[in-house]
């Protein structure tokens, strides 16, 4: 990969838009097949009881797969003119091949959480089995576990740290980060996949921009990962938008997380995808109380819908106020006093019960501006997804300066 390899990306990309047009067109082709095998939900945010496919994220993953697997051949095609390849560059076929070894289980091991309705501790585990071809892949290719140490942190610890081991359990568990992250940032028509597709975008941006730089390899090797994924969730989205005709899944948050850490990690730039997700972070900092239930947590925390005004108000967690740790009493009081939290306390009919709104970010949204329609909603928590981006390159090449040297 010396040079641009326009050819190649060019196949790519036109491949990638034909899994578009593949990924929008077979969702409705087997809506029927799905709901057949009682893969189907109702909208819970709609008053029509519809049944609606689920798992369709297994659709945009196997269109990504096809797409990738017929494109293997297309980067070493230079290879097959002898005079153009002295040694086959069998580095890049191994990370290519354990990249989509790792996304491929992924997708697997989310389609059988879907259909088995697995436990959150299993949520936990799936990624990290996953991700283990991918650390191997890391290993064999590249297998340095040094990192620069930001300016602030010289004096104590020098300027390169090798992690050893850590470095391998961070890049675990980033995995686990990422495709847990879009997992609990949603609940409404498009959230899940506008939310990747925004990610997916931002991450296509910073490869192009790169190309100039001294790691075009990594980048290049990211795209051919970035523009099939782009075009493939595009195509779900379009059956996933208000009014959803399809829902996601679990299938989708984990083949679009481990996407995006295969990636990160094989493209060497972990910190600035991890930038691309300051909403995601927040939002899970924001659940941490629920998530470890400190706080009660309910199995749904999506907005509920007003059906006397088509609108989405929030959601809340009801419980026995004696039930409470005093923990979580502590991070409510906290938490109502700088109004990040509604918490509403002596209700029932001997006031008994506390209740406060789920711990989300959509739910958080809800209570700064109103009840909403749906599909305003997810305009406005894109919108901060965009936001996010933008901010994420004012830091990756403004304000690294004070971190690092440029």
């Amino acid at each position: 990969m010396s040079g641009l390899p326009a050819i190649p990306l060019l196949i790519n990309l036109g491949c990638s838009v034909l899994g578009l047009l593949a990924t929008a067109l077979l969702i409705p082709a087997f809506r029927q097949h799905f709901i057949a095998a009682r893969l189907y939900g109702i909208d819970l945010n709609k008053t029509s009881k519809e049944q609606i496919p689920e798992a369709q994220g297994v659709i945009s993953g196997v269109v990504f797969l096809i797409i990738l697997f017929c494109f293997i051949p297309v980067p070493f095609l230079h290879c097959w003119a002898e005079e153009q390849c002295i040694t086959f560059p069998h580095d890049v076929f191994v990370q290519l091949i354990g990249a989509l070894l790792a996304i491929c289980c992924m997708i697997f091991l989310g389609f059988a959480d879907d259909v088995l309705n697995l436990r959150w501790r299993h949520k936990l585990l799936l990624p990290t089995m996953a991700s283990l071809p991918l650390l191997m892949v890391y290993f064999t290719n590249f297998g340095n576990t040094t990192i620069v140490v930001p300016k602030p942190l010289r004096y104590f610890l020098g300027l390169h740290l090798d992690l050893g081991i850590l470095y391998y359990a961070y890049m675990g568990m980033l995995a686990v980060f990422c495709t847990n992250a879009i997992n609990i940032l949603a609940g409404i028509n498009g959230i899940e996949a506008g939310q990747s597709l925004v990610i997916a975008l931002s991450i296509i941006i910073f490869n192009l921009v790169e190309l100039n730089g001294d790691y075009k390899d990594d980048h290049i090797f990211s795209l051919y990962f970035m523009i099939p994924f782009f075009f493939t969730t595009l195509g779900l989205l379009y059956n996933n938008w208000y009014p959803s005709r399809a829902f996601v899944g679990d299938t989708f948050c984990y083949f679009a997380g481990m996407t995006f850490a295969v990636v990160g990690i094989l493209g060497h730039f972990s910190k600035t995808m991890m930038l691309f997700f300051i909403p995601q972070t927040l939002n899970f900092l924001y659940s941490v109380p629920q998530l470890f239930h400190i706080i009660p947590c309910p199995r749904h925390r999506l907005p509920r819908l007003d059906p006397s005004t088509g609108k989405l108000g929030m959601s809340y967690a009801k419980f026995k106020t004696k039930d409470l740790p005093k923990l979580g009493d502590l991070i409510l009081k906290v938490a109502d006093t700088f109004r990040l939290v509604e918490v509403n306390r002596g209700i029932g009919e001997n006031g008994e019960y506390t209740e406060c709104n789920n711990l989300t970010v959509i739910n958080f949204a809800i209570k700064l501006i109103g009840p909403t329609h749906e599909r305003t909603l997810t305009i406005i928590l894109l919108l901060i997804q965009v936001s996010g981006s933008v901010f994420a390159f004012l830091i990756r090449y403004h304000l690294v300066r004070w971190f690092y040297e440029v």
